[in-house]
């Protein structure tokens, strides 16, 4: 099938198609015309680069775990698969821990602007009380 038909087949662009080739993830033959080719199998491995891709992993790491990710869904149970989900996991759990510390120090700042502006408030309250009424009534 050519490019346009494998775009239709599996909703991801050409130009996304012709960037997973460049990238050695997904692999074309050549007509004459210098038209590519896709086998059959092109909308399965399409699938398969757009599942990887949403956990996060690199397109280098991609073409490294291909071969693992053939015959249906999930990757094949192998030493390297496992060492690859399980490391990508560590980096998601020390990123989400460090987004936790972040936003644990953005609440103190919320905490402090809250009690500050009351405070200033309260001063703003306090002063319009006790300020002496300005002007005269006319009678």
């Amino acid at each position: 099938m050519r490019i346009g038909e494998l775009a239709r087949r599996t909703g991801v662009s050409a130009r996304s198609l012709r960037y997973y080739e460049q990238q050695g993830l997904l692999a074309a033959e050549r007509d004459g015309n210098g038209y590519r080719r896709y086998g059959a199998e092109a909308p399965a491995t399409v699938a398969r680069i757009r599942e990887l891709l949403a956990t996060g992993l690199s397109t280098d790491l991609i073409r490294d775990l291909l071969p693992c990710a053939q015959g249906g869904p999930a990757l094949q149970p192998c030493a390297f698969s496992y060492g690859v989900v399980e490391q990508q996991m560590a980096r998601l759990d020390a990123e989400m821990a460090e987004l936790r510390r972040r936003r644990a120090a953005l609440a103190r700042y919320v905490q402090v602007m809250r009690v500050r502006r009351a405070q200033d408030e309260a001063l703003a309250a306090t002063a319009l009380r006790s300020a002496p009424v300005t002007g005269t009534a006319r009678a």
